[in-house]
């Protein structure tokens, strides 16, 4: 097999960062293995392993035609059979596909959003998914909507899964106090809805249980990100709050913590809860997309519906309030993640799907 996955950016967002982790492994497994990230390079450019064939398309908009042309050319040179597109990328995938019409696309959907939405939002991606051998979706209703509405029928569920091969300098020291430190990994945007989980915390007083709350996480230095900095500011938690932004250490930012939360209104598939789990971390997580497929209430952390305050504040107090529910959340959850969302496991899944 010869297969490249095509991503917009290396920023460190989920698709991206999925990107990165099928490129690696896959590259210990078939012939060739590459990736493509089309229009912006990032953070995550450090994580891909010596053995991928990596390039920079710097495709400057949407009919780049220059662009094209490079990505054509690499396809040819390198014998690709299959461009695993993620993503908006798509739509760079089937211009290419048309000047070599014997090339392999594969979709991967990783917008939870999209499940709410209309035909109407999305009638490019309709249409041209007719040019599409393939589409993976990372959770069931995803799965549900692409059935529904797309021109491909050949539609595979495809889990996420993290690694715990990436070893960075550990840099990333946290503020607080050992062993009452709680982190949310997610970059700060929507749907991520930071500012449910920042008024919980102030709600229940956990400053003055000396707990701290650590967002690690891309800073947009937008309405988004000064909305939680005014609210941190205003109610003088700001030794109790900290925002560090994206960075590459996670395992050894995670390592320092006990609780790690997310509380997305919308998900696909979160990773962040995969590296939550193989830390040993316990998690309160929201019930959106595919999170309480990961998360089993009570048994290996605690859920809760993103649209309840109420609801979001009694999950995080009980785990802080019970040191033997988190050693046993927290154990259960890691046993899961190992057994469910391996390396081995999904790439054997994915190398499948695409034959």
């Amino acid at each position: 097999m010869r297969i490249v996955q095509l991503i917009d950016s290396l920023d460190a967002g989920g698709a991206e960062r999925m990107a990165v982790n099928y490129t690696n492994a896959l590259a210990k497994k078939i012939t060739f293995s590459g990736l493509i990230s089309t229009r912006k390079e990032g953070s995550l450019k450090d994580q891909i392993n010596s053995d991928v064939s990596y390039f920079f398309l710097q495709k400057k908009s949407s009919l780049d035609f220059s662009a094209i042309l490079r990505l054509r050319k690499y396809i040819v040179t390198n014998q690709v059979e299959i461009v695993h597109a993620h993503s908006s990328s798509f739509f760079l995938a089937v211009l290419v596909k048309l000047t070599l019409p014997k090339l392999k696309i594969v979709w991967h959907d990783h917008y939870g959003t999209r499940a709410k939405e209309s035909k109407k939002q999305n009638r490019v991606l309709i249409f041209l998914s007719m040019f599409f051998s393939s589409i993976f979706v990372v959770n069931l209703q995803l799965e549900e909507w692409n059935r529904k509405n797309m021109k491909c029928s050949n539609i595979t569920f495809i889990p996420n899964f993290t690694s715990s091969d990436y070893n960075f300098n550990p840099e990333t020291a946290l503020k607080g106090i050992n062993d009452k430190r709680i982190v949310f990994l997610a970059n700060l945007k929507n749907p991520k809805n930071h500012i449910l989980i920042l008024k919980a915390f102030l709600e229940l007083k956990l400053n003055q249980l000396d707990w701290s709350l650590h967002l690690i996480g891309k800073d947009y230095y937008d309405a988004y990100s000064d909305n939680l900095k005014e609210f941190i500011k205003l109610h003088s938690l700001e030794n109790h709050i900290h925002l560090y932004g994206g960075k590459n250490d996670v395992k050894h930012i995670l390592s320092q913590a006990i609780i790690g939360v997310l509380s997305s209104t919308d998900e696909g598939f979160p990773v962040t809860l995969l590296e939550y789990g193989l830390a040993n971390l316990a998690v309160v997580s929201t019930n959106a997309g595919y999170c309480s497929l990961v998360i089993k209430n009570e048994i290996n952390g605690l859920l809760f519906d993103p649209s309840s305050d109420t609801e979001v504040k009694d999950q995080l107090l009980k785990m802080i309030n019970d040191d033997l529910l988190r050693k046993k959340m927290s154990e259960t959850l890691r046993e899961s993640v190992l057994e469910n969302y391996s390396e081995e496991v999904v790439i054997s899944k994915l190398i499948a799907a695409y034959q």
